[in-house]
């Protein structure tokens, strides 16, 4: 079934988006398990011209596709508010097709950011996907991410694995989650777990207001602003968070405040007050631009 909004697929999947990991790819296709109402259901999706082609055409299947891909977001309105700013003007030619790769799981999106912090994107969505494999659920060749209450009872590393479980020889305890290349996150990992599990409802935040989201996201162990900003966006699709790091302050500073040191902090505070309801396209944007035209390295 092609679905006619345009999108690069594989610049959304691969844009280290903190929602998920890249789904796998296997020719032109991407595929992964997404949970439907409770039932796994395989989602293969391709780059047809502009558009995606979706091996389902199923009505809720359609739907959730349309929410991760965030298919329903009019491209061509927001590249023209783009192009209505001198300063954010060439990014639509460097990032054409970039979509919000919205989390279908939000805890997993949870763990993910917090894997993220000070950490490259190929090692946070390695650790992710070992995780996947560890403790998810197999349907075919496919791992659902372990839902809260599984990943809480996960050993944190080697050593408290050999006190607890029957395994006799230190060097072969693989079963917990430092063996996943996380180290200091993984507390912060169990203690979120346990957060979701038994003092908070998930679902609870996608109607809260932005500042009572960010608030509440703020008081997991591990979760700074930056991280809380990932989780709302990528994972509740708050469009008004502006992730902000080290990089986005030095993008920030050389396109509105020529090149000036402004503090991390400023920059969030800037970005959702200067671009509203589309301060989390825009830093989307900003950053892949930067990657992509070589301002990064001029930045550097």
């Amino acid at each position: 079934m092609i679905i006619k909004s345009p999108i690069d697929l594989d610049l959304t999947i691969n844009a280290g988006q903190t929602s998920q990991p890249p789904w796998k790819r296997e020719g032109d296709s991407f595929s992964n398990v997404v949970m439907i109402d409770g039932e796994p259901v395989i989602f293969s999706v391709s780059q047809s011209g502009d558009y995606i082609d979706f091996n389902s055409d199923d009505e809720r299947a359609v739907s959730k596709l349309k929410y991760i891909f965030d298919l329903d977001y009019d491209l061509e309105k927001f590249y023209s508010y783009l192009n209505d700013h001198e300063e954010l003007r060439d990014m639509s030619k460097f990032c054409n097709g970039l979509r919000l790769f919205l989390a279908p799981d939000p805890f997993e999106c949870i763990i993910s950011s917090i894997c993220s912090a000070n950490n490259s994107i190929k090692r946070w969505t390695k650790s992710i996907s070992q995780m996947k494999q560890k403790w998810g659920n197999r349907y075919q060749n496919y791992y659902t991410f372990p839902q809260s209450s599984d990943l809480a009872k996960v050993y944190l590393d080697e050593e408290e694995e050999f006190n607890r479980s029957s395994v006799s020889d230190i060097s072969k305890c693989c079963n917990n989650l430092k063996n996943c290349g996380v180290g200091y996150r993984a507390p912060y990992m169990r203690r979120a777990s346990e957060i979701f599990t038994l003092e908070m409802d998930l679902s609870e935040i996608f109607s809260m207001s932005y500042d009572e989201a960010f608030e509440t996201i703020m008081e997991v162990p591990g979760v700074g602003p930056k991280v809380a900003d990932c989780i709302l966006l990528y994972g509740f699709n708050f469009r008004e968070a502006f992730p902000s790091d080290v990089w986005i302050k030095r993008i920030v500073s050389h396109l509105y405040f020529d090149g000036k040191d402004i503090s991390v902090p400023k920059v969030r505070e800037f970005g959702m007050e200067e671009f509203g309801e589309n301060a989390g396209y825009v830093q989307l944007y900003m950053f892949h631009y930067a990657r992509m035209s070589g301002l990064m390295n001029k930045l550097k």
